[in-house]
């Protein structure tokens, strides 16, 4: 699931002219890594990233998802966005690589 997740995204992505350049995951959220040029709004991306990957996964994989929704939604409603500006881009691609990706 986690695969498709990562597909479903870096096509949202493109949508946006943006780059999704790493992307790992954990059983309840995901890290990414993403270059956007300035024109796009970050609150748009995230929630366009979230509501297509939310009805895309759910069509998909349905039964498995049903039990692992919080109070009815796919994603929490929160995000958490940060600049790596001060960062070297292979330590945050390190990170996102060095998550616990579920079997």
């Amino acid at each position: 699931m986690l695969t498709r997740c990562e597909e479903i995204m870096r096509e949202v992505c493109r949508d946006f002219e943006a780059e999704l350049m790493q992307f790992n995951g954990e059983e309840d959220h995901v890290h990414l890594l993403v270059h956007y040029p300035p024109k796009v709004q970050l609150s748009r991306l995230v929630n366009s990233l979230k509501g297509v990957s939310s009805r895309y996964l759910r069509k998909e994989y349905d039964a498995h998802v049903r039990r692992y929704l919080w109070g009815g939604h796919f994603w929490s409603g929160s995000d958490f966005a940060g600049s790596c500006g001060g960062a070297s881009l292979t330590v945050v691609h390190q990170y996102i690589e060095n998550q616990q990706r579920p079997a």
